[in-house]
């Protein structure tokens, strides 16, 4: 009996970042430990030093992970930290904010905005993990509608003028 193959497997049905991280083994440790990532599958590179592919899952997102491999990219590392930084943020909503930004401290992260209530109904923060990737955590307080979301704003910001 043949199986048909999905052309999406299970489980990857949304957008999934794609990170390189070096070292990559260190980095897997670091996301079970600061996000409860759970390791799907780990294919290592043919040095055996490095990771060539990874998977985790947090909640019920996938995340790819792969050590940097510059001899394949013209000689340039890729890393966030080798690029001195990155515009791209991971969006996580949980159930309490601040207790996710701790979590992710206590394993090592660096908090670069502290929770706060925010104007758009959600406490908001970011964390930059070992690796320079950008994570922020929210957690939803209330509903508002985008004319309550701007009048908000502009209060935020006329505040601090």
């Amino acid at each position: 009996m043949s199986k048909t193959v999905q052309p999406i497997p299970a489980g990857c049905e949304n957008l999934i970042p794609h990170l390189v991280c070096s070292p990559c083994t260190e980095a897997i440790e670091f996301y079970k430990k600061a996000f409860g990532a759970e390791e799907v599958c780990r294919i290592p590179a043919p040095d055996k030093h490095r990771i060539m592919h990874a998977e985790i899952r947090i909640g019920k997102n996938m995340v790819f992970l792969n050590d940097d491999f510059p001899e394949y990219c013209g000689g340039k590392a890729s890393t966030a930290t080798a690029l001195k930084g990155t515009p791209v943020m991971i969006h996580h909503y949980v159930e309490n904010c601040d207790a996710a930004i701790k979590r992710a401290l206590d394993a090592g992260a660096t908090v670069s905005m502290p929770a706060a209530d925010m104007f758009w109904g959600d406490r908001y923060g970011m964390v930059t993990d070992p690796y320079g990737h950008k994570w922020t955590f929210a957690t939803h307080l209330k509903d508002m509608t985008p004319a309550e979301m701007q009048e908000a704003m502009n209060c935020a910001f006329t505040q601090q003028s």
